[in-house]
């Protein structure tokens, strides 16, 4: 467990220095006094502020695909782990296929000619890319659109209306895997009943973390992964977010909402990930380093009557009180600078 708040050092000093001072003594003057019970060297090293936690290696996070409109029969399902692109059907209810496009905004509405907006330019982004012309990308579905969307639709075996419904597409980020299936051909579906999950095609660690260690998790942070066959691997924090879950308790309330923290970790090189599909490992999290700084163990520190923090610097059968500034907390240790603290110094550690 990593001591890294300022709470905690106040803890460890307070019950042996509340009344620590210069007692009217120059900083540094030393004085008569027994030696501590224990003593620690000061000493220069590279403080690392960081903490392993359990993640685990898959597709990254999944999510659920669910009927639209009216609901109906499920017809057809893409296969468990197959991999589905663009264009290509998720499912088919009532025999009418719902296909996989590319982009970051759900479908919301009916498209038709006339409307403007994001989700239209999304759309013709797509068509676009799936070989389609004779209009505009841009915000407007015009008529050219229309065309284009019939064409579609008729490649597809969909009723040729030129309008996109929110029923017929399924928007994801890429490429994208089914991970399983929520119901099974021939069951009938409600509107919101989910049919499959799916996850991204990359392979990703997901973490999560309490609201407490979010100061672990910056998108862009470097992380170490050890494997269970004992390799280490570098990863790149990918995404973070927050995640509110409201967990049913006996008898089907609801109980308090708990939040978390949800980090993705795309490993750097995937070659080292051959030989693995799901699997446990520890992921190491920097959240702060400092290099060539003096530390010395937390316990060493007194809370000084006059305010802030002190050592107690044992020199042969004396000892003295110096002040001192504090850095970094981090696996026990804790900075410490100022002009009386050298490298090399014993200090006292109290009782």
């Amino acid at each position: 467990m990593l001591v890294g708040t300022v709470a905690a050092v106040v803890a460890v000093g307070a019950g042996v220095a509340a009344a620590v001072g210069f007692g009217g003594r120059d900083p540094g003057t030393a004085a008569a006094s027994s030696r501590p019970p224990a003593t620690a060297t000061v000493t220069r090293q590279t403080l690392v502020d960081s903490e392993s936690v359990s993640g685990e290696l898959g597709y990254g996070t999944s999510r659920a695909a669910t009927a639209r409109g009216q609901g109906g029969t499920v017809t057809w399902l893409a296969g468990t782990g197959s991999v589905v692109k663009r264009g290509k059907p998720l499912y088919a209810i009532d025999t009418e296929k719902v296909v996989l496009l590319y982009g970051s905004l759900p479908a919301y509405r009916t498209l038709r000619s006339g409307d403007e907006g994001t989700d239209v330019k999304q759309l013709e982004q797509n068509l676009a890319a799936l070989g389609y012309d004779g209009f505009t990308v841009d915000d407007e579905y015009t008529d050219a659109t229309a065309d284009a969307v019939e064409q579609w639709q008729e490649d597809l075996g969909l009723d040729q209306t030129g309008r996109v419904e929110p029923g017929q597409i399924v928007y994801a980020a890429g490429e994208v895997r089914i991970e399983g299936h929520e119901a099974s051909v021939g069951d009938l579906v409600q509107p919101g009943g989910s049919l499959l999950t799916y996850t991204g095609i990359a392979r990703q660690v997901v973490v999560e973390l309490d609201v407490d260690d979010q100061r672990l998790a910056r998108k862009g942070g470097k992380v170490d992964l050890s494997m269970p066959d004992g390799k280490d691997v570098k990863g790149t924090i990918s995404l973070v977010e927050t995640v509110v879950t409201t967990p049913t308790a006996n008898g089907g309330a609801e109980s308090e909402p708990e939040t978390t923290i949800e980090v993705t970790v795309t490993v750097d090189d995937p070659k080292t990930l051959a030989g693995f599909d799901k699997a446990s490992v520890d992921v190491a999290f920097t959240a702060s380093e400092r290099a060539d700084v003096l530390t010395v163990p937390v316990a060493a520190l007194l809370v000084l009557a006059e305010g802030g923090y002190g050592l107690e610097v044992v020199e042969g059968s004396a000892t003295r009180i110096i002040a001192v500034r504090t850095g970094l907390f981090a696996s026990g240790r804790v900075e410490v600078s100022g002009p009386d603290v050298t490298e090399g110094m014993t200090v006292g550690i109290p009782k």
